[in-house]
Parts: structure tokens; sequence; C-alpha cells
């Protein structure tokens, strides 16, 4: 409106603004025409309705189009001078009237087209409305995708550059988040991983949905899932979008639930095994035992060791489908040590190995005095095995913040890092005559204490379990 009085400055115009009511809420143009209209009672606030008599505001809101009223068209003789123009203006896309652009000038100034050029007025404000309303919703899409805290966001034009992006795309993607800028317009193309998605977009149209990815980010195995979807606007392509969401936490839950599932399983074959296996070889183990060593049975101390194997494998098993019942009390950890030790000593010595004890410090701590038996002594047949031509085994308590921490480490063969990422799952072993079930037992007995196990490994220089339990 301002555009066209300014384009007209000195013709008598007058342009109104009313809403959908017929209130006119707004004046623009000649000050003599708004001081003349001011007195025929057209005023701002006033409500253009039929109790002004035959008026082109009121009609165009009744019949929802454009009206013209000349001269002797109006019902006042005051007006009868005027000619006026009025246009509805639409909103919601065209399905209601919002209000009404309005012109009035002296019949002097009639023309033909000051209906159409009202009417047209009236168009470029619905496309202004549609406008703004369209970039609101634009700009709320993108604070609500952008500014997530859930996904990292880049948007590329059709031909793969960078229009847009968020700081959490930055980070995944180990860009420098603190030059944002500097990312905008290069190609996402080139950028490894991600950028063959985006260029099958922009090749075939394909959209990818759900892919998972493995990103190594500051020396860390991190996995995102990816969605790459190609925006159309009348079958043309404008804009990419891919997001990027952070799924380690989920994958590391689905390894915890396959683990369970495996553990649960294992119970099952636990207790199958357990009660299959143990009876008749109790029997054996007694009968054997009942004729002793004067019976010359022959390998009589063989026969009696490989029972006596077979009945650790078996109780192993019975822990893992049923676990004892647990008795915490306040316990010194030396103390339950030398207990273990004292059974231990005879086969560390007969394999020609040296064991060391160190008390730095020792608290006592909540435990169940019989399960940690079971963890150290298990630790320890490791450490035996692995020093197959002796060697010696180094035992430490000491304190580490809130945690009594015993370290068990031996010089023996040591562990490759694959090997060691997957010792305590269950049934992996690289023991020829192993069950993989010894370390799974002491994770899940230290766990019950709410302690942790850490693992430390090197070829041919050994391997150190520490041993982390709460203090009292």
């Amino acid at each position: 409106m301002d555009k066209f009085l300014a384009s007209t400055s000195g013709d008598p115009y007058l342009i109104a603004i009313s809403n959908d009511e017929g209130y006119i809420l707004s004046f623009r143009g000649d000050t003599t025409m708004i001081d003349a209209a001011s007195k025929f009672g057209i005023i701002e606030g006033i409500q253009a309705n039929e109790d002004l008599g035959t008026n082109a505001i009121g009609l165009c809101l009744r019949y929802g189009q454009p009206i013209e009223l000349i001269g002797k068209d109006h019902y006042h003789t005051v007006l009868q001078d005027m000619v006026c123009c009025a246009s509805p203006i639409y909103g919601d896309g065209g399905k209601r009237i919002v209000g009404t652009l309005s012109l009035m000038t002296v019949k002097e100034y009639s023309h033909p087209s000051l209906l159409a050029l009202i009417s047209t007025l009236a168009d470029s404000i619905e496309r202004e409305i549609l406008l703004r309303r369209q970039n609101t919703e634009h700009h709320i899409l993108n604070q609500v995708l952008l500014e997530t805290n859930y996904y990292g966001v880049v948007v590329t034009d059709a031909f793969g550059r960078v229009v847009e992006l968020n700081e959490n795309i930055l980070r995944m993607l180990n860009w420098d988040d603190q030059d944002k800028e500097r990312y905008l317009y290069s190609s996402i193309c080139e950028v490894s991983l991600i950028g063959d998605f985006f260029q099958d977009v922009i090749d075939k149209g394909k959209a990818y949905v759900g892919v998972e990815l493995a990103l190594q980010v500051t020396g860390a195995i991190r996995y995102y899932m990816l969605d790459v979807v190609p925006i159309y606007d009348h079958q043309i392509l404008i804009r990419i979008v891919g997001t990027l969401r952070n799924i380690t936490e989920m994958k590391k839950t689905e390894v915890l639930l396959r683990n369970t599932e495996k553990l649960v399983y294992a119970g099952e074959v636990a207790v199958s095994i357990a009660h299959e296996i143990r009876n008749p070889l109790t029997t054996i183990k007694g009968m054997i035992q009942l004729s002793g060593k004067d019976s010359k049975l022959l390998h009589y101390d063989l026969i009696m060791s490989e029972l006596e194997r077979m009945n650790v494998i078996i109780s192993d098993f019975m822990i893992l489908g049923k676990p004892k019942e647990v008795r915490f009390s306040e316990e010194y950890s030396s103390t339950i040590i030398r207990e273990v030790l004292s059974i231990f000593q005879i086969h560390a010595d007969i394999n020609g190995i040296s064991i060391v004890s160190e008390i730095i410090q020792d608290e006592q701590v909540k435990c169940d005095r019989n399960q940690l038996k079971q963890v150290f002594l298990n630790i320890l047949r490791n450490a035996m095995e692995a020093l197959p031509l002796g060697g010696e085994i180094y035992i430490s308590l000491d304190i580490e913040g809130s945690f009594q921490r015993i370290r068990i480490a031996d010089n023996g063969e040591g562990m490759t890092p694959e090997v060691l990422s997957r010792i305590g799952k269950p049934f992996y072993t690289t023991k020829s005559d192993g069950n993989g079930l010894g370390m799974m037992i002491v994770n899940n007995i230290v766990a019950s204490h709410h302690g942790r196990v850490n693992i430390t490994s090197e070829i041919d220089k050994g391997t150190t379990v520490a041993i982390l339990l709460p203090i009292r």
C-alpha cells in the first residue's frame, strides 16, 4: 500500500484495511481525503456494516468478492461524489476471509482499472500472509530439527553442497565445532562414510533410512544411525537432509541383552549337565577311592586328578545355573587371600610358580566370603595356566579412591587386544580344555558386590587383574 501511495503522491486516494467483521483498522493516503472521510463519520474503529447503508466494505464481506461503488451507488448523498472499491483478503489457504482492502477517491479520479488494482494489492497481501506463515513454520521446523540434542543434522542443496548444519553433526563427524561457517557450501559427497549416501541420492534419487554406521571418533568406535532423504518441489530435487543419531549406548545394551540370553541358556544347560553328570561322577570317584591306592589301579593318581577337574567344571556350571545364597559380612580381603593361598600354594609349588604378596593398605569390605574365595581361586588358576614353564604371581592390596583394590599379576604369556576384549563372554576360551565360564563367574560375583574388574595384558609380558570392591 505504501509503495502504491508513494507512486501516486498528491492524488486524492484513501486506502483502508478492515478485519473480517468490517471494523476499519487503519487508514493510509492523502491527508485531505482522510479529513474528508472523518467528516462523513468514516474513521478508524468504525464498523462498515449495513447500519452505514450501502457501502463497498459491507458488500465485499457479504458476497466474498471485489465490489466497486461509483457515485449514486452509495446510499449516503455525501458519498455520491466518491468512488469506493473493496476486495476481500483471504487467509488459511483461501478458506476464509480475514479482512478487506478498500480504496476511496473522488469520481474525477475514477478509472476502470481501480478495482483490478485493489484486487491485485489484496492478492499481494494474501501471498505475504501465506509466506510469513510458511516462514514461521519453516523456522519452527528448523529449530526442532537443528537444535535437537539427539540428532546431528546436515542439509545440502541438490548438488550436495552444505547449506545448513548443527553443532551435533560437527562433533559426530569430528569436525571443528568452533568454526561452523567453514563447512558451508563445501561438498558433503567428499566426506568419508556418509558422502557416498548423499551421492546416491543425487544420482539415483534413492533414500536411505536406518543405516547403521561405525565411526572412529577420537580413537573410540561409536555407532550411529544414518538417514539421508531427498526433498522435492514439483518432482525437482531441491534439498537433501541427512541426520545422524548416536546409538552407541543402544548397541552396548544389545550386546548386554545377547550376553544375558547366553547366560540364561548357559544356566539351563548348567542345571541339566549338573544333574546328569554329578551323581554318576560322585559314584565313580567314591568307588575308586574305596579301592584305594593299594589296589594297584593303573594310573590311579591321573584318574583321580581328572575326576577332580571334572568336578570343578561341574561346580562352575552349578554356580552358573543356580547361584548360591549370598551372605554378606564385614571382611578383610587380606584374610580371604591368605586362606586361598594356603590352598593354592601347593599347586603353585608343583608348577614352579613363586607367589609374592604385599599388603599396602587393607580395609574391610562387605562381601560374601565364599564367593570372593571363588573369585580369587579362578583368577589364580588362570594365572597359573598362563605360566606353563613356571614364573611369578604378584598379589598386592591397596586403596583406590573409595575402593579396596586387589591386584593379581603374572609374568606369563599375556593376551592380544582381541582376546582381551572377549574375556568374560560366555563359552569364549583360548584353552583347549576350558569352558569359558571362569571369568564370567568372576565378573558376575564382583558385580553383585557393586565392584568392578579391570584387566590389562601384553603379549610375553603378562596379565594383571585388578578387582575393586567398595570399602565399608
